[in-house]
């Protein structure tokens, strides 16, 4: 159990290899500060000041602080949003590694703010993995896999692969850290795979000690060494330590926890003293007790500088600050919500009762007079019409009230194509303007190169354009009043569209909201003729179901529980299967012959009309098929559709 804990400090605090792993190119920093001399431009210098202090940092932080703050005060005068939001992820950065862990967190949150505001997907990622490194170094492990997760969210799909690769490790390191030992080489290994491509050598090396320690516990020990002697900086050093302390090699074990512990003394930050030290306690407390109390002292010292109770709370305290004004604007707009739904649902009702009255009120004067039969006869059609199309119009609220929630998923599937359609643009632009100086000083061959540049920027134009196109055509085919017309349709498409968009709504709700989200769609499945927007809708309010079913189970803080929703498609042979799994507090076996009746909900008042199982049952059935729950394996529920496959 103290091998683990040791282990946990570890990877939580020796985010740095060694000094050798950082950029100290020495010809990097001669063409920053020739930057410096030349340039005119006060957004190139805060830039510039931006990269001194990352060049710096780990090695010879003091420097790290002095180009951090005069990046941070420049960008700032001058209003230049990329610029700070650099410089506050290095100051983060250095405050985290001098063992300031509040000061950490606080310049972390208010540089994410920052990025965030402006669409800066790049600080936002380098900001979101150092938060989360503060909350590994916390040990609050749920925290900063949430973090992490956001990072790879930001960067899939950028051209700039290094943080996308730096999450995936660093995910790695917080499932070792947890001791999941199947997901930290899962993520780990997609770490490597993504460096190998890059061809970035600090990735590589900074994943060793996380595939060292995992192989070793599954007990492929053979290769759990090759990784943990392929270099010896001070994390492999006491993972080798701790493999070695495992198999009861005791001497090999201390050799390695005493580099370690003499390369900690050298380090600016006392994390690598730390972990040494705790190690050479627990390997001298049986033979040398003297030795084991000396370490024991040592690594006490460390602890209480680098994560001490009140360090804790401080930092805690900081976040809450920070969500407080966001927390107070999503209250005002969930209660404005609210009560739209409340207004809606009234009207309702009593669109309900009046028609209700009509019709009462046509059957009291058939039984008065047999005269006025053909003129009742004619007032009671009318009212089923008016019927018929209240039916109609309340179909098409719940309809357009699910893609509201949807706006923010399909603003942030969006995004991604208009963003490179802008990016793309711009850098056309400027390939014209140089093709045009090199037409006027007859340079046709560069000309020729750079036109085809600009062919294929406008080709990645052009598909980027259509991608934004397909998700808006979508999206108005879900919020037109269905045709009721039959068309082949890709299923597994359709599921995999509202998975994602759904997450991300719900995402736009509530930042706090995390959850697993899967699809395990059947290749094999054919596609089957049906009323596309309708089946969409049903699997549409199955998935947004159980995402609230997840969120409200982690609101019980359940210990160890991990919100999930998976989609599957089978193929049945005469007929196919959608299920929506997920591992929330489940539906009681009292209520789930009432689930699919109108306006019967579970969900506080304001927040289900009631109305989208009721809706979505009725759908499935006139498909022919049918819609059922049971209980889940996994806890929760699973909710069937099976319709043929012709």
């Amino acid at each position: 159990m103290r091998t683990l804990f040791t282990l946990s400090l570890l990877l939580s605090l020796l985010a740095p290899l060694s000094a050798a792993a950082q950029n100290m190119d020495v010809l990097q920093f001669d063409k920053l500060m020739q930057t410096l001399k030349e340039t005119k431009s006060d957004s190139t210098r805060a830039l510039t000041y931006a990269q001194l202090a990352e060049y710096y940092r780990n090695w010879r932080m003091d420097s790290t602080l002095y180009y951090g703050e005069k990046a941070l005060t420049l960008s700032r005068s001058i209003n230049y949003p990329s610029g700070e939001a650099k410089a506050l992820s290095i100051l983060s950065h250095y405050y985290f590694a001098n063992d300031d862990l509040p000061k950490g967190l606080e310049l972390g949150l208010t540089g994410l703010n920052v990025a965030r505001k402006n669409n800066l997907r790049y600080d936002q990622a380098s900001l979101l993995i150092r938060i989360a490194n503060v909350y590994a170094n916390l040990r609050d492990f749920r925290q900063a896999l949430a973090y992490y997760h956001q990072a790879i969210a930001v960067t899939e799909g950028a051209p700039d692969r290094f943080f996308y690769g730096a999450a995936h490790w660093r995910m790695g390191d917080a499932f070792a850290q947890m001791n999941e030992v199947d997901s930290a080489i899962y993520y780990a290994e997609k770490a490597v795979d993504i460096a190998q491509m890059m061809g970035n050598n600090f990735i590589q090396q900074g994943v060793v000690p996380t595939l060292g320690f995992a192989y070793g516990k599954k007990g492929y020990d053979s290769l759990a060494l090759h990784y943990l002697r392929s270099n010896n900086y001070s994390a492999n050093l006491i993972m080798r330590a701790i493999f070695f302390k495992d198999r009861n090699q005791y001497d090999s074990a201390i050799s390695c926890a005493l580099r370690a512990y003499e390369r900690g003394l050298r380090s600016p930050a006392r994390q690598t003293e730390l972990a040494s030290a705790t190690l050479l306690s627990e390997l001298y407390e049986s033979t040398d007790p003297a030795k084991a109390l000396k370490y024991l002292k040592i690594a006490n010292a460390a602890r209480e500088s680098i994560s001490g109770s009140a360090s804790v709370l401080s930092a805690k305290a900081i976040e809450l600050k920070q969500q407080e004004q966001e927390t107070e604007i999503k209250i005002a707009e969930l209660n404005f919500r609210n009560l739209l739904k409340i207004y809606a649902t009234l009207a309702s009702l009593l669109l309900v009762l009046v028609i209700a009255l009509l019709v009462y009120r046509n059957y009291r004067k058939t039984q008065k007079a047999n005269v006025l039969l053909e003129q009742q006869k004619q007032e009671i059609n009318q009212a089923l019409a008016d019927l018929k199309q209240a039916q109609s119009q309340l179909i098409q609220s719940e309809k357009m009230a699910s893609l509201g929630e949807l706006t923010a998923g399909i603003a942030h599937e969006i995004q991604n194509p208009l963003n490179f359609v802008n990016n793309f643009s711009e850098v056309n632009k400027e390939l014209l303007a140089e093709m045009q100086e090199a037409i006027n000083n007859e340079n046709f061959e560069e000309a020729r190169l750079l036109s085809k540049d600009i062919i294929e920027n406008q080709e990645k134009i052009n598909n980027h354009g259509r991608r934004a196109d397909a998700i808006v055509k979508s999206m108005l085919q879900h919020s037109r009043i269905s045709s009721g017309k039959k068309e082949l349709t890709d299923i597994n498409v359709l599921c995999d569209e509202y998975l994602r968009l759904a997450y991300h709504g719900y995402r736009a709700k509530d930042k706090s909201f995390n959850a697993k989200f899967e699809s395990r769609l059947d290749p094999t499945l054919p596609k089957v003729n049906v009323v596309a927007q309708d089946i969409g809708r049903v699997v549409l309010n199955l998935i947004n179901n159980a995402f609230y079913a997840v969120n409200e189970k982690s609101k019980l803080q359940a210990s160890g529980y991990e919100p999930r929703v998976l989609v599957t498609t089978q193929n049945k042979g005469d007929k196919i299967e959608i299920n929506v799994e997920d591992n929330g507090p489940g539906i009681p076996d009292s209520i789930k012959e009432k689930i699919f009746q109108p306006f019967f909900t579970t969900k506080p008042t304001g927040q289900g009309t009631g109305l989208g199982l009721s809706l979505s049952y009725d759908i499935v059935k006139a498909h022919g098929g049918e819609l059922k729950v049971e209980a889940s394996e996994r806890g929760g529920s699973t909710f069937t559709i099976k319709f043929s496959a012709t």
